[in-house]
């Protein structure tokens, strides 16, 4: 079987920790905050979420840039020269360009080295979806899968990969153009939250509103009831926004629920939580269907 590597991006919200027991690689995207660039790396070596998000409450914004063909490149090609192939699993079309310079970079690569293999999956997903994602496509390496078959089921199950998100701060959402202003001054003053999922074009939508913190968090685990397909045999994983309670108060319910024994928990980081803002609370997991 030839060498491959595994390729994402840093959207998929993965820990250092998670990274290195996987084996995979990360090429890290950029924000810019205070007119500073940042690199959003697994380790956090360039800015401490909890940081991150204490600077948005306080009203600095954050801005984020898709990567262009010549990153690509410059990740993937060390690894071509190595002899190995690479599997690109790349950050939602659906919400960035990023997955398009992917498989430009990854044509051109093909060119210059015809004895080397360079596929991109657009995961359709964000966030520890994407990272999910990426976990089973780790495991299918370990069992021995070649990148062929590794490529095939992640396409295969994309769109099993369920995204469910809720925001505590409605003008997050504004600022990205997700709601409208008078829906994030009304929905505020009435603690009117929204439930959003990520759908099968990869786009981020609104599905519903839930009324209180506490209704909205129960709401993401209800549409994993609807879903979930044997969900006490799943490894499931929760994003959040600088709110590691509320992120533990879902995985509790999940466990308590579905007899779920493994929830792997991080931050939603910067490239994501940019537009979602400080309180996003979001669960990943396999079900039926998106």
């Amino acid at each position: 079987m030839g060498e491959y590597v595994i390729l994402t991006d840093s959207s998929a919200d993965l820990s250092a920790e998670l990274v290195a027991e996987l084996g995979v690689e990360v090429l890290p995207l950029s924000f810019t905050m205070e007119d500073k660039i940042y690199y959003n790396w697994p380790d956090n070596r360039d800015i401490d979420p909890a940081d991150f998000y204490a600077r948005l409450r306080g009203g600095a914004m954050a801005t984020t840039s898709a990567v262009n063909v010549a990153t690509y490149t410059d990740a993937i090609e060390p690894f071509l020269k190595e002899g190995k192939d690479v599997l690109v699993l790349a950050f939602s079309s659906g919400l960035s360009t990023t997955c398009n310079s992917a498989q430009i970079a990854a044509r051109e690569l093909m060119e210059q080295y015809p004895d080397r293999k360079v596929y991109v999956v657009d995961t359709l997903c964000a966030s520890l979806g994407q990272g999910l994602l990426v976990w089973y496509a780790a495991q299918q390496k370990k069992e021995g899968k070649t990148m062929d078959e590794v490529r095939d089921w992640t396409e295969a199950h994309k769109l099993n990969l369920c995204h469910w998100f809720t925001v505590d701060d409605l003008h997050f959402l504004k600022r990205g153009g997700r709601i409208s202003a008078a829906t994030a001054v009304l929905g505020t003053m009435l603690s009117i939250k929204p439930v959003m999922h990520v759908d099968n074009e990869g786009h981020l939508i609104k599905v519903g509103t839930a009324r209180g913190r506490n209704a909205s968090l129960k709401a993401l685990v209800d549409h994993m009831e609807q879903t979930a397909q044997n969900p006490a045999e799943q490894v499931v994983f929760i994003s959040h926004g600088d709110c590691e309670a509320d992120a533990q108060r879902v995985a509790a319910d999940v466990k308590a629920r579905f007899g779920v024994k493994t929830v792997v928990i991080n931050y939603v980081g910067p490239v994501i939580g940019a537009h979602s803002g400080p309180g996003t609370v979001a669960l990943f997991f396999l079900g039926s269907e998106r």
